[in-house]
């Protein structure tokens, strides 16, 4: 754009300075110094500079040349805005794309329902406000790609750095900022400065899904909504720390370094101190909300996620002004260790005391068990960070004498052996199992008590062998205790269920005085063979309703019944067949050859009824 018409005699620096007087001149008003021709806007600097030499050269002040002065001021401070304005595009989205995979840790994101971690029949569970919650575990590995970034980024250790405004114009702001500095009016540049950046700060926010909450808004959202923005954050404060505000540190530092003391880091506060406090009140607000299980994996992504930029804030807000923001983020990082170690105490006290006295159909799974577990499995997944958090042994690990609500447990036999994370995930499981035992006991059949906890430790075993992870933390002694607990369930199970059924079978009870040939009653036979009959049938009955959901573990189990029920009954079948089959109606009493009985097994535990098949065999 031309500059106003001007005579062709050489112009004094007040008339050049009068002449874009947009006061009082509208063509000048109308028109900006910094969008003419190099030429002009450096007849226009030197203008500037001639005045003030002049004016310091001088003792005495020059009324026209004070009023000339700040007129050119005026128009500098017009003519930086300006300049601010032609570059507020927030930050591009091709740099916020390219950046979000810049990450050497992994995070782990709850995007499911509960509902995928326990059984779907999850009304005895107690844990209310944990089933609102979202639990799912769904690894997103951000590789990192720094390798692929673009010329525009100056790199240094995980900070990307964007030229958020040309080097020209970075040249023009520079060369007003300096005049105005050695005329007196710096601080108006940082002013206008603050203020215009302030509000490309905000757009890149906004474009970023980076709300203006206070901490009160935040704790009264769900806790389902906070999920999502707790994962939307983890993901824009890597763009703010590492991009954005070092981006804008650097500008500042291009525009204002050496004017004054320490400006650019007064100019970089002014910028970027609202948009900080903004950013860092949403980890605070979490970190003191109130405590409950479902928030632990998140509140560990918000810990990760500020730990892992915390070497990048020292060096973003190193300077002292910056102090401030540096020493709320290592707070926040230290309330959030602390908000996650009282949640994991919160969540042993709830599997300790959850009320639920329903019992699960069939003896299976309860959810409970299922909820737990799967809860124990994410705690693995984040073994590196809560190895760092939790120092110190569970409170309520010590021995309890006597104490009838309060499972026993002795933590000197893992002395030295394991770290402390590893108690409480052992603590974690001695409480369950402690309350699973409780819940066996309000079944009325001592068999499906058995089942019930065979089921149940089972899982736990399977769950603890399915992780290495969580083996590694567990340990092999503990957990070859586990299996010996359930297995010594699944032997209980099948001699409280299988006694009665043996006992038709003993010879005893069977033999009149005489020789053994002979001596067989047969009455008492008859009445021996119709006794197994009906309990056979009865435990047919029953069995078929009860469940063993874990395929090996029920066919393991169904083999071992076999082995003790069949041979024997084989046996006795042999031995006696021929005096109840030279009698009247065998078939009252004979009822179910050996087939019948190894078909008749295979209906054990599918958790539905099912009728006894007769399939005659010839033995």
């Amino acid at each position: 754009m031309e500059p106003p018409e001007v005579s062709a005699s050489a112009e004094s620096p007040e008339q050049i300075i009068l002449r874009w007087d947009s006061m009082a001149a509208d063509e000048a008003r109308e028109k900006m110094i910094f969008d003419s021709d190099r030429h002009e806007i450096d007849r226009y600097l030197h203008a500037v500079d001639e005045l003030q030499e002049s004016m310091n050269s001088t003792t005495l002040s020059d009324s026209n040349s004070s009023s000339a002065l700040q007129i050119a001021m005026a128009r500098l401070e017009d003519e930086f805005r300006n300049i601010l304005l032609s570059h507020t595009h927030p930050i591009e989205n091709e740099s916020l794309t390219e950046f979000s995979n810049l990450s050497t840790h992994h995070s782990i994101s709850s995007t499911g329902d509960i509902s995928e971690l326990i059984s779907s029949n999850s009304e005895e569970v107690e844990f209310k406000d944990d089933i609102e919650g979202s639990l799912v575990k769904q690894l997103e590995h951000l590789e990192s790609n720094s390798s692929s970034t673009s010329s525009c980024y100056n790199s240094t250790s995980s900070i990307r750095e964007v030229d958020l405004v040309p080097s020209e114009a970075i040249y023009d702001m520079r060369c007003i900022a300096e005049r105005m500095f050695a005329a007196g009016y710096l601080r108006e540049c940082i002013q206008v400065y603050g203020s215009v950046r302030k509000s490309v700060v905000d757009a890149s926010f906004k474009k970023l899904g980076i709300e203006k909450l206070s901490i009160g808004d935040i704790q009264r959202l769900e806790w389902e909504i906070l999920e999502t923005k707790i994962r939307r954050w983890v993901r824009a404060s890597k763009i703010c720390v590492r991009v954005l505000f070092a981006s804008e540190k650097t500008l500042c530092q291009q525009i204002f370094e050496g004017l004054g003391t320490s400006t650019d880091d007064a100019c970089f506060m002014e910028t970027i101190k609202g948009p900080a406090v903004q950013l860092f009140n949403f980890a605070e607000a979490i970190s003191i909300t109130r405590r409950s299980p479902e928030k632990l994996f998140k509140m560990l992504d918000l810990h990760d996620a500020l730990s892992d930029l915390l070497p990048d804030i020292e060096v973003v807000f190193e300077s002292k002004s910056t102090e401030s923001i540096r020493v709320e983020a290592v707070e926040i990082l230290s309330r959030l260790a602390e908000a996650s170690r009282g949640i994991l105490s919160e969540f042993e006290n709830r599997v300790l005391q959850d009320p639920s006295r329903v019992q699960v159909p069939g003896g299976t799974l309860h959810p409970l068990t299922r909820y737990v577990m799967n809860y124990i499995s994410l705690i693995s997944d984040y073994k590196q960070t809560l190895l760092g958090l939790i120092v110190s042994k569970p409170s309520t690990g010590s021995r309890y004498s006597g104490d009838l609500n309060m499972p026993d447990m002795d933590f000197l036999e893992f002395e030295g052996e394991v770290t402390p994370l590893s108690l409480h995930l052992i603590w974690i499981i001695v409480i369950l199992q402690f309350n699973l035992e409780d819940k066996s006991k309000h079944y009325k059949d001592a068999s499906l008590s058995h089942l019930f906890i065979m089921n149940n430790v089972h899982y736990i075993v399977q769950k603890i062998k399915g992780s290495p992870e969580l083996r590694e933390m567990i340990g092999d002694e503990y957990l070859k205790k586990l299996t010996g607990k359930y297995r010594l369930a699944a032997t209980s199970y099948q001699r409280s269920t299988l006694v009665k059924v043996l006992y038709c079978l003993r010879d005893e009870g069977l033999h009149v005085s005489g020789s053994f040939s002979s001596g067989v009653s047969r009455s008492a036979l008859r009445e021996r063979f119709k006794a197994f009959n009906a309990m056979f049938e009865e435990v047919h009955k029953t069995q078929a309703t009860w469940l063993v959901p874990d395929p090996e573990l029920c066919e393991e189990l169904r083999i071992s019944i076999s082995h003790r029920v069949i041979p024997a009954y084989r046996s006795f079948l042999g031995r006696f067949r021929g005096h109840i089959e030279s009698g009247r109606h065998p078939e009252n009493y004979i009822k179910y050859s050996v087939e019948d009985l190894e078909n008749a097994v295979l209906d054990f535990f599918v958790g539905h009824p099912v009728s006894l098949q007769l399939r005659r065999g010839s033995e």
